[in-house]
C-alpha cells in the first residue's frame, strides 16, 4: 500500500476504534483495557484461514475464531444461503407446533450424523442456550417422573459449558463462575472415574440428574479424556439412573476427525448439545439432540406444554446456513482434510518438541490441539510468569493469532484452525510458533 492508503486506513482504525471505546461492550475482556487501549484489531474481512484488518494487516485465524470457523472465511455460498432463505421466509415462530422446512431438514440432517438413537433436536441460538435447555430438560424429566430431588448437575474441572447463568454454573473452571447467585446446585469434580463415583456416593444417587462432559475439551485446555473414561461413565450413569449429557459445542461436525467428538469413543449420551460448527459460525444457532427412548418417556409423562423456547430457536435463515455449510464440508472433503492436516499439525508439534526444551504434553485429534511450556518436564514446574501469550504476543507480530490457556496452573498453546487448510498453510503456522518460542525464550533468559 502507498503513503496515502496507509494513512487513510489508520485514519479509518482510529475513527472507528475511538467509537467502539465509547459504545461497545466487549466479551471476556479486560475493561480496563476496552476504556484505554480499545480495541487491537477491526478485522473487515476473511478468506479461507485469513483475517483482515482494516489497516489491511492479514493474519493466520489458528483457532478458527472461537473454534468454529469450520469451513474457513469468505464462503461465499453461505451468505446465498442465507440470502436466498430470507428472501422466501425470513422468519417464522416454531412455538405451539409450527415448523418450516428449513428446521426440519436440518433436523434430520443432524438425526444421521449422531450416533445412536439421538433423533430429536432442540433447537436454540447457541451453545449456552444448548446447555441451559439440556439441565432443564433433565430436570423436568426426573420431576415428572416422581424424583423432584434429581436436580444436581456434575461437571469437570477444567470444563467449559458457557456463559448463560445456568452453564456458567456448570462451568468448572473457576474464573467463569465469579459472579453473584449463578445457578445453584451444580458440582464439580476431577476427571477420574473414582472421584466422580466418590462424588455420587457422598451426594447420593438420588439427588443427582445428570453428568455433563465434553469430549475433549476445548477451553479448559484441550484435555483428551483417560483411557475408558466414557465407556466408564456410561456404565456408572446407567448404574445410578443418572442422565449424561455430552458437550459437544466445540467438538462436534467433524471438528475431532469423525462426526462428533463422543464417536471417538463409542459410546451414546442421552442428551448432546450442539452449535458451533454446524453453521461454521456464519449463523448463530445451536441444539439439543435427545435419543428417542427419552423423547418417548417425555412424551408419555406428561400432556402439558413444555414451557421453554427461545424467540429463535430453530430460525429459519440459521437453520439454511447451517445445512449449507454441512453440506460443502462433506461435498469438499474438507471432513476428510481434519484428518490429513491433525496429522501435519502433530508432526509440527514434534518438530517444536524436538527443537525447543521444555515444550510436553502435546496433544492432537483431528483439528484439535495443543502443546504446554515447562521450565523443567521431569519435575513438572513450569514458568512463574507463564509463557503461552508471550509466545501469542510475538506470534501476532509475524501474522498469527493464537489462543493461550492459563486457566488452572497451565501455560498452554491451542490449535484448531479452519478445515480448508493446507499442507503449506500448517508448516507456515508451526514457522511462526517456532520463532515466536525461539525470540520469546531468549529473552527470558
Amino acid at each position: 500500500m502507498n503513503l496515502s492508503v496507509i494513512e487513510s486506513a489508520q485514519k479509518k482504525y482510529e475513527e472507528l476504534a475511538e467509537l467502539d471505546k465509547k459504545h461497545y461492550f466487549h466479551p471476556n475482556t479486560s475493561f480496563k483495557v476496552q476504556k484505554e487501549d480499545g480495541p487491537g484489531f477491526i478485522f473487515t474481512e476473511g478468506k479461507g484461514i485469513y483475517l483482515k484488518d482494516v489497516r489491511g494487516r492479514e493474519v493466520i485465524d489458528s483457532l478458527s475464531s472461537l473454534w468454529n470457523v469450520n469451513i474457513g472465511h469468505g464462503r461465499a455460498e453461505l451468505a446465498e444461503a442465507a440470502a436466498e432463505q430470507m428472501k422466501k421466509l425470513a422468519f417464522s415462530s416454531t412455538f405451539a407446533g409450527n415448523s418450516h422446512e428449513a428446521v426440519i431438514q436440518l433436523a434430520k440432517k443432524v438425526a444421521d450424523m449422531t450416533p445412536g438413537d439421538l433423533n430429536y433436536t432442540y433447537f436454540t441460538s447457541g451453545g449456552s442456550e444448548a446447555n441451559d435447555t439440556a439441565f432443564k430438560v433433565a430436570r423436568y424429566y426426573w420431576k415428572m417422573k416422581g424424583r423432584p430431588n434429581k436436580k444436581k448437575i456434575i461437571s469437570r474441572t477444567k470444563s467449559y459449558h458457557g456463559v448463560s447463568v445456568g452453564s456458567s454454573a456448570a462451568t468448572g473452571l473457576a474464573p467463569f463462575r465469579d459472579f453473584p447467585s449463578l445457578a445453584p446446585d451444580f458440582l464439580y469434580v476431577d476427571s477420574s472415574i473414582e472421584a466422580i463415583k466418590e462424588m455420587i456416593e457422598r451426594e447420593g444417587a438420588e439427588n443427582i440428574a445428570a453428568i455433563i462432559s465434553e469430549p475433549v475439551q476445548g477451553s479448559g485446555g484441550v484435555n483428551l479424556p483417560p483411557e475408558n473414561f466414557f465407556k466408564e461413565l456410561r456404565a456408572l450413569c446407567d448404574q445410578n439412573e443418572i442422565l449424561l449429557i455430552i458437550d459437544e459445542v466445540i467438538n462436534g461436525f467433524y471438528r475431532t476427525g469423525t462426526n462428533f467428538g463422543i464417536d471417538n469413543f463409542g459410546i451414546v449420551p442421552d442428551i448432546m448439545c450442539i452449535a458451533k460448527g454446524i453453521s461454521s459460525g456464519y449463523a448463530p444457532i445451536g441444539g439439543m439432540v435427545i435419543t428417542e427412548r427419552l423423547k418417548e418417556e417425555l412424551t408419555d409423562l406428561t400432556d402439558g406444554v413444555f414451557m421453554h423456547g427461545y424467540t429463535y430457536s430453530g430460525h429459519p435463515m440459521c437453520c439454511a446456513v447451517a445445512l449449507k455449510n454441512l453440506e460443502l464440508i462433506e461435498e469438499e472433503k474438507l471432513n476428510e482434510n481434519v484428518n490429513f492436516m491433525g496429522a501435519e499439525l502433530l508432526k509440527g508439534f514434534k518438530y517444536l518438541q524436538e527443537k525447543h526444551e521444555g515444550i510436553g504434553n502435546l496433544r492432537q485429534i483431528g483439528l484439535l490441539g495443543a502443546i504446554e511450556f515447562f521450565k523443567d518436564i521431569e519435575s513438572n514446574t513450569r514458568y512463574e510468569d507463564p509463557l503461552a501469550p508471550k509466545v501469542v504476543a510475538e506470534a501476532l507480530n509475524h501474522g498469527l493469532l493464537g489462543r493461550a490457556i492459563i486457566y488452572e496452573g497451565q501455560d498452554t498453546l491451542a490449535f484448531a484452525p479452519p478445515f480448508c487448510i493446507t499442507k503449506e498453510e500448517v508448516e507456515k503456522m508451526i514457522s511462526i510458533i517456532d520463532t515466536s518460542i525461539q525470540k520469546v525464550k531468549n529473552e527470558v533468559k
